[in-house]
Parts: structure tokens; sequence; C-alpha cells
């Protein structure tokens, strides 16, 4: 499938990778500052933003995509930055094609994911549907974070409540959202319910990784996430406190600042 993908900058290539729901326009909060010193390739994975589809797909899929996607650039060998599901697909690439993938930055994931969130009631999606069409029409507005921001399910997705992590809420989580498709959420359940289990297999990716999560996440755990670094030969590790699943439009600064610290430190 021919994928919808924003180029920027120049230098290295380094290969971003959206989670569910997303899309390109989600991992700005990286693409922003790496691209000055680093060619980044964020795509739409397949069912998500521009890249349409109709016709069920499998998880694997994705795979053949990327490897696509590469190929069409005249990609050998790349950096890979995921972030949840793209997190996985980051490990799967540097399973699949070793020679290919010189470094894994991974974010909010887990090679054995694991959650804990609880039972979602009405109440949740209402707060969360005034919640979302209230911020999409006024980013960041402080009384709609305290009267349902809050209250909402954005207390799962996010610990510090700040107006620049609404605002990426409004212009980049809504809209993705928004654009997923069936078939991509089909897939990613199926993958669920087969019990998606890659620890085994970790001791063969032999190139440096970064796992980042948060302290709070309850879409997958800093349990599972700090599993798979123990499992990832070359591996570093970092947990940030009071933060979750989208701690980097929570804490932006610090988390670009300890990314760029590990790439220059490694390459």
């Amino acid at each position: 499938m021919q994928l919808n993908v924003d180029v920027s900058g120049q230098g290295y290539p380094l290969l971003c990778l959206h989670g569910h729901p997303g899309n390109a326009a989600c991992m700005q909060v990286f693409t922003e500052k790496l691209s000055r010193r680093y060619t980044t390739i964020a795509p739409d994975l397949r069912g998500y933003g521009h890249s349409r589809t109709t016709q069920p797909f499998a998880m694997i899929d994705h795979l053949a995509d990327l490897s696509d996607l590469l190929d069409q650039l005249n990609i050998q060998q790349c950096l890979v930055l995921g972030w949840s599901l793209g997190g996985i697909l980051a490990m799967e690439l540097a399973l699949q094609q070793p020679q290919r993938i010189a470094g894994l930055m991974l974010l909010g994931t887990a090679a054995r994911p694991r959650g804990n969130h609880p039972p979602i009631s009405w109440q949740d999606n209402a707060l969360t549907a005034i919640a979302s069409l209230i911020n999409k029409v006024a980013p960041g507005w402080q009384w709609n974070i305290d009267t349902f921001g809050q209250r909402s399910l954005y207390r799962y997705l996010i610990q510090q409540h700040t107006p620049q992590a609404y605002q990426r809420l409004a212009n980049e989580a809504f809209p993705a959202f928004l654009q997923t498709s069936k078939p991509a959420q089909q897939a990613l359940n199926q993958a669920l319910r087969a019990g998606y289990n890659r620890l085994p297999d970790l001791e063969k990716i032999a190139i440096p990784s970064l796992i980042l999560c948060g302290e709070c996440d309850r879409h997958i755990t800093a349990q599972a996430s700090h599993e798979t670094a123990q499992h990832l030969p070359h591996s570093t590790f970092k947990q940030y406190p009071q933060t979750a699943h989208l701690f980097p439009w929570e804490i932006p600064e610090g988390v670009l600042a300890d990314l760029e610290h590990w790439l220059q430190t490694h390459f």
C-alpha cells in the first residue's frame, strides 16, 4: 500500500511511527525538533490518517508497508522512533530486518503489552465527548480542562492537565481519532486477542535501544515497558513520574532532551 508520509529535514534517516489511534501529525512533537539534525520520516500507517483503506488487513501488513516505504525512499539503514503501537512495529522491524535498523527509541510501548485501565462508563464517554468538542473549539481552555477534561477519559491518558497537552489533543489527537478506520481497529484487536508477546525474541535485537514510559500509564503499564527494557540486551530505560500514556505531550521538553542526549551518546 502507498502510505501517506511526511518527510522533513536533512541527515541520517529517522523513521517515526505513531500509535493507535494516531497519524503522522501526532509525531510532530518529535519531528519539529529532531528534523533539525535528522531526516524524519513520519508515515500514516495503513488505515490511519490519509493512508485510507476499507479492506481488512493484519498487523503484519504494516511491516510490509514500512519496508516498501523505506525501499521507495532508498533508505538502507535508519533509526526508528515508535510510540505505543508504533513501538511494537519498531521492534518487529528490528527483528524482521536487523541489518536495516540501527537503533530503537520506544515510548509508551512493550513487547508484551499489558494495561490496567478501569472499566469505561457511559458518563466517561459523555464527559470525554463534551471535553473533546469544547477543546476543539477552544484548545487548551483552562475552564474546560478543570470542568470536563479532568473528569473525562483524558484523566487516564494524561496526568499533567496543561493547556499545552490539551492543544495537542485538539489539533492532533482529535483529527487522528476521527480518521482511524474500522479495519485498523479490527487489526489491532485481532493481535491483542491473540496474546501478543515478543519477550522471548528480544535477545536477538543487538542494537542500542531507549525505552521511555509514563509512571501512571494505564494503557501500557510502566511495568510492561520496564519488562521490555530488561529483555533488550543494549537498553536504556527511563520512567517519568506523574505522567501517563501521552507523556510526550505532557512534558515534551524533558522527553526531547532525553532523546537527543541518547542519540548523541550512541550515534
